[in-house]
């Protein structure tokens, strides 16, 4: 049986009393062994660990999912029952922020006789775990990064006037997958002019037009890691306007890189760039959410650069870092990097250009 560093690792902070811990939700599960799968139970105990998967994926699961037993599902409950009573388990810890009432509700039924802990000590130590990330997360994050860079940069020789936005984000997409990405890490975002001062745009059957700002927010994923870019480039030329909100943006983002590194305030990284954009250049109201998040097997993890946060830096995490200014109904620029923080600061993912290209 393959070792998992990180299951031992939450053996050894296992929740307080409880004397098993149950993992359904199907990202943690492969955080855990390495075994993606739509379905499946993963019953931790401190000693040991047993995976409960179904037909489809019981081949798979016995040659890579790492550090557990690897059990053909067939009646989950009864399962269970069995394997709890065999370790002596009465008290079983539950992902409480990834598990539905429902789901909740047939659990307790189906296990008669156990307590079930809903404290959220097995989803904080989860948290905690998976915000500091390992060399080997991280070289995936890598792959997939340059995956992103490398379709962008292809992306450029196809964008011209009268291309539509869902054309531009379909051969983007057609892009990474071309060059080994397993999928897109969220919906592309891909919006144009006036449709670019939304953030989280979709991408319509406008065509671009000279004059206009694109903004692309996309992302590759490799072996279950997500990267995650914006850049925002002008099509035919940029006003004295567009080129000012545009440097405004890349200064905010350039000094908040400047100050990331273990032990800094989250909130303080976050008012960094919102100082230059909200007081220096007067763009109050026009920078509406936080300045970056952690992303991994998924796109967005914690922790967060927010004037929110409660959080402070350490070694190994991993955030984006995206300032942006939306004027409404007319245009919008972001920037958005990678970078993993190390022991001494911080190191950018991120390869590709970020001075204005006009294409």
């Amino acid at each position: 049986m393959n070792r998992s560093p990180a299951l031992e690792t939450l053996q050894r902070n296992f929740p307080a009393g409880a004397d098993a811990a149950l993992i359904i939700s199907p990202v943690n599960r492969r955080y855990y062994t390495g075994m993606p799968s739509t379905d499946g139970a993963l019953l931790v105990t401190p000693t040991d660990a047993v995976l409960l998967v179904d037909f489809r994926y019981i081949e798979r699961a016995r040659q890579v999912a790492a550090g557990c037993e690897v059990v053909l599902r067939d009646r989950l409950f009864p399962q269970l029952r069995a394997l709890l009573e065999a370790r002596g388990a009465r008290t079983l810890a539950v992902e409480t922020e990834r598990m539905t009432v429902a789901e909740f509700s047939r659990l307790r039924a189906g296990l008669p006789g156990i307590m079930l802990r809903e404290s959220g000590e097995l989803d904080r130590e989860i948290t905690r775990q998976r915000a500091v990330k390992t060399p080997g997360e991280i070289e995936s994050v890598r792959a997939a990064q340059r995956i992103t860079d490398r379709s962008f940069t292809e992306l450029l020789n196809f964008l011209r006037p009268g291309i539509t936005e869902r054309q531009a984000a379909c051969e983007l997409v057609r892009l990474m997958r071309e060059f080994g990405s397993e999928g897109e890490a969220f919906d592309t975002i891909a919006v144009a002019g006036p449709n670019s001062s939304m953030p989280h745009g979709v991408p319509t059957d406008r065509p671009l037009a000279a004059g206009d700002f694109f903004t692309l927010d996309f992302g590759a994923k490799k072996d279950g890691y997500c990267s995650d870019m914006t850049r925002t480039v002008a099509i035919g030329y940029a006003t004295d306007e567009m080129r000012q909100v545009y440097d405004t943006v890349l200064r905010a983002q350039r000094a908040a890189l400047a100050v990331i590194c273990p032990g800094v305030s989250c909130r303080e990284i976050d008012g960094t760039a919102r100082q230059i954009i909200e007081e220096e250049a007067g763009y109050r109201g026009c920078f509406g959410h936080s300045l970056g998040h952690s992303l991994g097997l998924e796109i967005h993890e914690s922790p967060v650069f927010s004037p929110l946060s409660q959080d402070t830096t350490q070694a190994g995490n991993l955030l984006s870092v995206e300032p942006g200014i939306y004027l409404e109904g007319r245009f919008g620029v972001r920037i958005e990097d990678i970078v993993w923080i190390t022991e001494s600061g911080c190191e950018n993912l991120t390869g590709s250009a970020k001075e204005l290209l006009v294409l």
